[in-house]
């Protein structure tokens, strides 16, 4: 195989010409994976364009090739490259991302690769292979016949499934599985039409070209942390007592952060009284300069101190109770972005109305689909997270708008944007004690619709 990819070299941007709109496809892909400016690790890199183009710093390529090193030192300077086979790679350091695009077919022994590719992850590493979909192997083969594709010698076909078995033997975890590119040839109209609109499409993505999968480093660690409980609150009067009163001890430290948000019930007071008669807790009260939830969690993650970051709804309709499940999930790694389920158990009466319900459902499988991930409960309103997680999703927020009133979509966008493992925890939705719910169904499910499509348009349709 090394004989023939060096043999080849001369020739591979010939067909890289040939095959440009491919390339430019997987290029664009990749860069909604992978930040700019991040320290990414390409395994058989080939001349790096690839590498190139995902804007790294550093930027390391590795091929074992010397003909194709060769070529790529001198097409990309400021990039690092090595001769090196996949299966016995000895670089030292982490890196952010590790890159294996349509290699995987080529390898005599993934596992082995894979096993050499954990010592280079970080806790926060993602590893992103790109792989073609078995059911296109007639194709490509009559590619390589009609002479429109570059020969290859004869290929691992690894479904999806086989991926993930390797990765996780080897102390991976798939975050999310993308599939791309139906139509691999440039012709205007069609082009938009199959990639952008059919290839998207539930059932039709199944016969798309290229599988993009991402997955994650799955550190084993016994470590508690600082958490930080924020509670916004907008006529919550009867409800801010029983939010420390109920909310067990975990964790290393705790913080409680009220955000009050121009209630005509008296919140405020009550949360400044609730703070003094509870000297032994670490309370803090502020009222919101913005309006709208969304705008009161993102001020109160502001001023948090702890490690980790939790929202509780004032209401207690989820049980302060189940925090501690949350803060486990997130402590023994099964996620990094924890999200509360409602949808499971049988709700008390009264706690969800039945339209809300349904909306709820649509909304959860829309959501799966879009992201890549299984999502039952996509609004409820318990979400725990790493503060350094947070403060990346907050970093990217340009990327999707500050167009989120209740922050939801906006916490679980970002989630998606940086690849982030999303696991959810099923909890008993009860009926509010104390107040009337402040969601309107129509008039916040038709803005909940519009930041949907927007979202789909920015992560699914690129």
């Amino acid at each position: 195989m090394k004989e023939f990819y060096n043999r080849t070299a001369p020739s591979r941007e010939k067909w890289k010409r040939r095959n440009r709109f491919y390339h430019q496809s997987l290029q664009r892909y990749f860069s909604f994976v992978i930040a700019p400016n991040s320290r990414v690790l390409e395994i058989g890199c080939g001349l790096g364009d690839l590498l190139n183009a995902m804007k790294p710093q550093p930027g390391v390529g590795v091929d074992f090739s010397e003909a194709i090193i060769a070529r790529a030192r001198e097409k990309y300077p400021d990039l690092v490259f090595h001769v090196m086979d996949a299966e016995e790679m000895t670089l030292a350091g982490t890196f952010d991302y590790i890159i294996l695009s349509d290699l995987a077919g080529c390898l005599m022994d993934v596992q082995k690769a894979l096993r050499n590719i954990r010592q280079l992850c970080h806790p926060h590493t993602r590893l992103v292979i790109s792989n073609y979909n078995f059911l296109w192997e007639p194709v490509m083969r009559l590619g390589e016949t009609l002479h429109v594709k570059l020969p290859q010698p004869k290929q691992n076909w690894l479904s999806t499934a086989d991926l993930d078995t390797l990765m996780n033997l080897e102390g991976f975890q798939t975050v999310t599985v993308q599939k791309k590119l139906l139509f691999p040839k440039y012709i205007p109209g069609l082009n938009f039409l199959f990639n952008r609109v059919f290839a998207n499409l539930p059932l039709v993505n199944r016969l798309n070209l290229v599988n993009l999968i991402v997955a994650r480093p799955l550190p084993v660690a016994d470590t508690d942390y600082s958490v930080s409980i924020v509670i916004p609150a907008r006529n919550e009067r009867g409800n801010i007592e029983n939010a420390i009163k109920r909310t067990p001890s975990f964790g290393l430290s705790q913080e409680f952060i009220f955000v009050e948000g121009f209630s005509a019930d008296n919140t405020f007071d009550e949360m400044l009284r609730v703070k003094d008669a509870y000297p032994g807790k670490n309370i803090k009260v502020i009222r919101q300069t913005g309006t709208g939830k969304g705008n009161a969690v993102r001020e109160g993650f502001e001023i948090a101190s702890g490690e980790v970051l939790m929202i509780l709804d004032a209401d207690l309709t989820m049980p302060p109770e189940e925090l501690v499940k949350f803060y486990r999930a997130l402590k023994e790694n099964k996620g990094e972005f924890i999200n509360g389920c409602r949808l499971v158990y049988p709700m008390e009466k009264e706690s969800m109305r039945f339209l809300n319900l349904v909306a709820n459902k649509i909304f959860s499988l829309f959501f799966t689909y879009l992201l890549g991930q299984r999502l039952k409960d996509t609004l409820c309103g318990t979400k725990v997270l790493f503060k350094h997680d947070y403060l990346s999703i907050q970093k990217n927020r340009h990327y999707f708008g500050d167009f989120d009133p209740f922050g939801d979509f906006d916490l679980l966008f970002g989630a998606a944007r940086l690849n982030l493992k999303i696991v959810e925890i099923i909890i008993r939705y009860k009926e509010r004690e104390y107040g009337s719910t402040q969601i309107s169904r129509f008039k916040h499910g038709w803005l909940l619709i519009k930041m949907t499509l927007f979202a789909a348009r920015k992560i699914k349709f690129v």
